[in-house]
């Protein structure tokens, strides 16, 4: 498969808000205004009360004095780094939500729904692949987002066009030649290349596990920022040619790399999506061109893991069950 530029981190517990629950969310790729969020709090860890004090004078002394040792043993070790963080432990089927303390939430429109893990059963990898079925957000193309995180503006057209400092939350996505929709069918390839993930060893994040999914393209972003180790997501080219030009992701365009989230990290974009293209390739799938298309996304403008979209063809590719299987296969 193509996931070589898919690497193991660790998150930290404390950047999570999740419930465990048996339904799935969806979210698309778009832009949208920036509202208050209502995320419900991070459930709060109590601690437990010191101990009662028990016994004489003589014995609180002795505490006191313990108590003195240990602060001065912490002040020798002040200049040791802090501990890290423990990585999050996510159940089988668990649901995340968008928590409002994560980086770039708040610049999140549509965020109730949420994305589901899969977790392998076993030849266990410890990486968490973030699968997002593009589109399939009721609602999103009402909703508007900030293009980039710091207000500025596309620097190439596509659904967007250059120059606007917003675009839409989550498309609709095209039809394709058949009649099919091509949330449908980015939903069908997700659910395909989860499996084919979870029988190879890797966690799978469905960031949209049914039809729809209250979740724009900032908030599957940042919910695979920070409970995920990469970012695929699914579409198909609404270019409205009248034959199939084959798979392709989306680079990273020159105009942004100097913005961050963006510039500590379009080379882990592009290189996962090379990967991609690559394993692609070698099922046998037509590319198009050198396998990449350079288009200022949402997705990538707020992503800080190694995040691609990936295009499997256009309305005039056949997405049976057979071919979704082989390019599957091939990521």
């Amino acid at each position: 498969m193509g996931l070589s530029s898919c690497g193991k981190k660790e998150v930290s517990s404390n950047h999570v808000q999740s419930v465990t629950s048996e339904t799935g969310a969806e979210t698309s790729i778009s832009e949208g205004e920036t509202p208050d969020l209502s995320e419900e709090q991070p459930e709060q860890v109590e601690l437990p009360e010191s101990e009662e004090v028990q016994g004489d004078i003589s014995q609180n002394t002795e505490d006191t004095q313990t108590q003195e040792s240990e602060q001065e043993a912490t002040q020798d070790n002040s200049s040791q780094e802090p501990a890290q963080s423990a990585p999050v432990s996510y159940a089988d089927r668990q649901e995340i939500y968008l928590d409002g303390s994560w980086q770039y939430a708040d610049h999140s429109a549509i965020h109730s729904g949420a994305a589901v893990m899969y977790k392998a059963s076993g030849n266990r990898k410890g990486i968490v692949v973030g699968v997002n079925a593009g589109h399939g957000t009721s609602g999103g193309s009402s909703a508007k987002t900030l293009c980039h995180p710091d207000g500025s503006a596309k620097t190439t057209g596509g659904s967007t066009a250059a120059g606007a400092t917003k675009a839409t939350a989550v498309s609709g996505g095209m039809t394709f030649n058949d009649g099919a929709t091509e949330s449908s069918v980015t939903l069908r390839m997700a659910e395909i290349l989860r499996d084919k993930l979870l029988a190879a060893g890797y966690d799978v994040l469905m960031v949209r596990d049914g039809s729809d999914v209250q979740l724009d393209n900032v908030a599957r972003t940042v919910i695979c920022n920070n409970a995920a180790d990469c970012h695929i997501s699914l579409h198909w080219d609404g270019d409205g040619l009248s034959y199939d030009k084959g798979c392709f992701y989306i680079s990273v365009p020159d105009g942004i790399k100097g913005m961050e989230p963006v510039a500590s990290h379009w080379k882990q974009h592009n290189a996962l999506g090379a990967s991609l293209v690559d394993g692609l390739r070698g099922q046998g799938c037509k590319i198009n061109g050198g396998g990449s298309m350079s288009i200022d996304l949402t997705q990538t403008s707020y992503s800080t893991i190694p995040s691609v979209d990936i295009e499997l063809g256009n309305a005039c590719s056949d997405h049976s069950d057979g071919t979704l299987n082989n390019q599957a296969e091939g990521l």
